[in-house]
């Protein structure tokens, strides 16, 4: 019932920007954190950034200060906003969220988005 849409993905140049957005829809009560993880190419997955419902970010290292996460708890949608992409970035991003429902709290994912950086 739960469902987390993604979208935003792309290709873009070394430099260029993308922003993704992942909704979450279905019955549930409400959503703590919310998250990006990542994926390159023959690698494990990876968190990019997350977020709190109270606004406290948390990025890995290498992604601070070129990678910023927001979030609307009206909508249920959490974004990544991605500058100066390098190729390495290049991967599937996948949304996260904890999300509360009657029975307790699961973490659910969305489906990916692609996000190639190439020249």
């Amino acid at each position: 019932q739960v469902q987390l849409v993604e979208s935003g993905g792309g290709l873009v140049q070394p430099g260029g920007s993308l922003r993704l957005s992942c909704a979450a829809s279905g019955y549930f009560f409400s959503i703590s954190t919310m998250g990006w993880y990542r994926q390159a190419p023959g690698k494990q997955r990876e968190l990019a950034a997350t977020i709190t419902t109270g606004g406290t970010t948390n990025y890995a290292d290498s992604l601070k200060g070129r990678f910023t996460i927001t979030r609307d708890n009206a909508k249920n949608t959490v974004y990544l906003q991605m500058n100066s992409l390098k190729p390495e970035d290049t991967g599937v991003y996948y949304c996260n969220a904890r999300i509360f429902r009657l029975g307790g709290s699961s973490d659910y994912w969305g489906q990916g988005t692609q996000v190639t950086v190439s020249s």
